[in-house]
């Protein structure tokens, strides 16, 4: 289902013609309106949430206050602690002092709310919607007759068009004519189809859609915005039409040998196999990317248990080695056993600093 509206050109809003169903606009035809978007209940809930989302968005959040701490000066007691009668101060910039700092200010936030694309959609042909039903939406083919712009012919042609306070015009950007017309007339607010938005429907009494931003607008913007929801039936018989116009690769007895060697699937056993190759090949490097600490090193278990024989921990990449019964013996996750600490001095691991000038007064003792 769609909705018929006059398309009234200049000549014709000359003549007195001015509401949509006006006896004249035969000269310049007739546009077809989608129900699915000049003809949807209105959901003034959804309007509602989404203009303030909009107003919201507008905000410029720099709104800044100083607390007591941001405050230049006050560093200074004012006044001794006791002695004076009066309430103990420490510093002139707390909140209760002219000048001081303030409490639960305003700081620098953001506004905006989150707002899904598909609300906004239904929220903008709901208003769209509302002053359609209401005779409030007209469609020109132009506002200024010739190539030259006129702010007083197009201020004629709009007064005939809408008698309303304010209008809002919706026109391509490439109308250059129709934007040097109107943008000092300070009742007109002017809109280019893909900044149409549901805010400024609202506070404009009546729409004027130029022909050429109405076909834009029901076409939708170019990279995949689309400002409908819905794509029509010939949108749709478009897209068909191009799937089948691609042609359809063979696959099977026809495919190439290159693209039927891409379709073979290898058996699970194969891949299995491979996995299991790597994994042995992944094993073997690690064995033999281990350093070599010497015969009387040893490489840590599965379950970092203390290997029998060797009870001194080595950690390669402090490169210290902890005795049992030393402070981080317990704590130390072992890269290397050593059987004596003789061995694990060979490999170029040493004590840890604190423990060092013990190990020396032992040795002396000895």
């Amino acid at each position: 289902m769609t909705l018929s509206l006059t398309v009234q050109s200049p000549a014709d809003a000359e003549s007195g013609s001015a509401k949509s169903g006006a006896k004249a606009g035969a000269k310049a035809g007739k546009v077809e309106l989608p129900a699915e978007i000049f003809d949807v209940p209105t959901n003034v809930s959804l309007i509602h949430q989404v203009v303030v989302a909009q107003l919201a968005a507008a905000r410029q959040g720099t709104a800044s206050t100083k607390t007591r701490g941001e405050v230049r000066g006050g560093g200074k007691k004012p006044y001794r602690q006791k002695g004076t009668g009066r309430a103990r101060q420490g510093s002139t910039r707390a909140p209760q002092f002219v000048g001081g700092g303030v409490v639960h200010g305003p700081r620098p936030r953001s506004y905006d709310q989150r707002t899904p694309k598909k609300m906004k959609v239904a929220a903008l042909r709901g208003a769209l919607s509302d002053r359609a039903r209401n005779d409030r939406l007209f469609v020109v083919s132009s506002l200024v007759t010739g190539d030259a712009p006129s702010t007083k012919n197009a201020a004629a042609t709009l007064a005939k068009v809408s008698t309303a306070r304010h209008v809002l015009v919706v026109a391509e950007r490439t109308d250059e004519i129709t934007w040097k017309s109107l943008r000092n007339i300070s009742t007109v607010h002017l809109l280019e189809p893909g900044q149409l938005n549901t805010y400024d429907v609202l506070i404009s009494d009546e729409i004027v859609f130029t022909k050429s931003a109405l076909d834009v607008f029901l076409a939708g913007p170019i990279k995949g915005k689309s400002a409908k929801a819905s794509a029509s039936s010939a949108e749709v018989d478009e897209l068909v039409v191009a799937d089948e116009a691609v042609e359809a690769e063979p696959v099977g007895a026809e495919a190439t040998p290159a693209k039927a060697a891409k379709l073979t699937k290898k058996p699970a056993t194969a891949d299995v196999t491979e996995k299991a190759d790597v994994t042995e090949q992944a094993d073997d490097t690690e064995v033999a990317d281990a350093p070599d600490y010497g015969p009387d090193s040893h490489l840590p278990l599965d379950d970092d248990a203390e290997p029998a024989g060797f009870p001194i921990k080595g950690n390669a990449s402090s490169m210290l080695y902890h005795v049992p019964g030393s402070a981080f013996y317990k704590r130390t996750i072992a890269e290397v056993w050593f059987r004596t600490a003789e061995a694990a001095e060979a490999a170029g691991f040493e004590l840890p600093p604190s423990q060092r000038g013990k190990a020396a007064s032992e040795e002396e003792d000895n």
